[in-house]
């Protein structure tokens, strides 16, 4: 089996995720479609004081699909009326009617980003080094100052502020500033 790509409408990816695997299931065609994959990370977000951790589609707008193409490698008919017949989905990356198979470094790297294990997710820092930003919140409350460097696997990024005429240095949680 080989893997392929299957372009799909916006923010539709899980839907047809789910409705092939049920067709794919239903139709009994394990032995020409294996996997369908949605690759997501976790990212944490922290918005008015309030931590969310949501998915973050890698691929945006793509399923990647495993199957077994016939010999002069087309879409196998009964697998591809299926998916022609699905709510939101496009067509292969590819000439028409022949789709073209990913180069296995390429899905090397998507099934190990699709395959990771539900880790802690990532930190979403929306702020880069130069940003003026403001102080929100703790003793350094209304302090205005400069992003200096950031650590966003904790989350704390270092900021310059003038005291007392003096470039200072504090080290503040990503959440407790904001851009100017």
């Amino acid at each position: 089996m080989q893997w392929y790509v299957l372009r799909v409408a916006a923010n539709k990816e899980m839907q047809v995720k789910e409705a092939l695997s049920q067709k794919m299931q239903r139709e009994d065609l394990k032995g020409v479609v294996g996997r369908i994959e949605v690759p997501v990370e976790q990212v944490k977000r922290i918005r008015g004081g309030k931590q969310t951790v949501h998915k973050r589609k890698l691929y945006p707008g793509y399923v990647f699909m495993e199957m077994e193409p016939t010999e002069n490698g087309r879409v196998p008919e009964a697998a591809w009326f299926i998916i022609k017949e699905t709510s939101g989905v496009g067509d292969f990356i590819g000439t028409e009617g022949m789709p073209t198979p990913m180069r296995d470094t390429d899905v090397a790297k998507m099934l190990l980003e699709a395959e990771k294990p539900e880790e802690a997710p990532s930190i979403k820092v929306e702020f880069k080094k130069g940003d003026m930003i403001k102080i929100r919140e703790g003793a350094f409350e209304n302090f205005e100052g400069t992003v200096d460097s950031i650590d966003s696997s904790r989350g704390i990024v270092k900021v310059i502020v003038t005291i007392f005429g003096r470039s200072t240095p504090l080290d503040i949680e990503y959440w407790q500033i904001e851009k100017v």
